[in-house]
């Protein structure tokens, strides 16, 4: 029997994903702000550890997702959207790994290692560059601009599920495992 629902795990997996994604960007919005102080060099710190930590979380949801292929689509989308949901999804989960990575090089380039929690250091992937590391940071803001639209449109896509088209969609990935109406 084909599967109508995520497994509980993807759908864990996605929902923290969600909340992480949601809580760096708007930690990464309000730290570049601040005025060079010991706060804001841990709120810099923290926002790196919780990026390595959403790097981790990016690979174990591959991991998981290529032994548990997600449910299809209802038959009644039409090739287009599913030809979009394709190349969105995908697109998602480029930007979820080229965002840490792109971190992490700027990160590099800049000379300020990262150390995971202040525990773990993780080598650096790059000499500094200072030119490079500018280029890096113009880099992570656009992909973070990129995936913020990204998201945007994924939950205005789900919300058309829901809302309009009203088939499964939606609580496929909802907790809760809402059906349609």
């Amino acid at each position: 029997m084909t599967p109508v629902r995520y497994t509980a795990v993807a759908i864990v997996l996605h929902w923290l994903m969600a909340a992480l994604l949601l809580g760096l960007f708007a930690v990464g919005l309000y730290m570049v702000d601040l005025p060079l102080s010991p706060r804001k060099l841990q709120v810099y710190s923290w926002h790196k550890w919780a990026g390595v930590t959403a790097f981790a979380f990016v690979l174990v949801r591959l991991a998981w997702r290529a032994g548990h292929p997600p449910p299809p689509l209802p038959a009644s989308m039409a090739v287009w959207e599913r030809a979009a949901a394709a190349v969105a999804h995908g697109a998602l989960y480029v930007l979820m790994l080229a965002i840490p990575l792109s971190g992490w090089l700027m990160s590099s380039a800049m000379g300020f290692q990262t150390v995971w929690f202040g525990v773990l250091p993780i080598p650096d992937l790059i000499g500094k560059n200072e030119e490079l590391g500018d280029l890096l940071r113009i880099i992570h803001i656009s992909l973070n601009y990129t995936l913020a639209g990204l998201v945007l449109l994924h939950i205005g896509a789900a919300l058309k599920h829901r809302l309009i088209n009203r088939d499964d969609v939606f609580g496929r990935m909802w907790p809760s495992g809402i059906r349609k109406t």
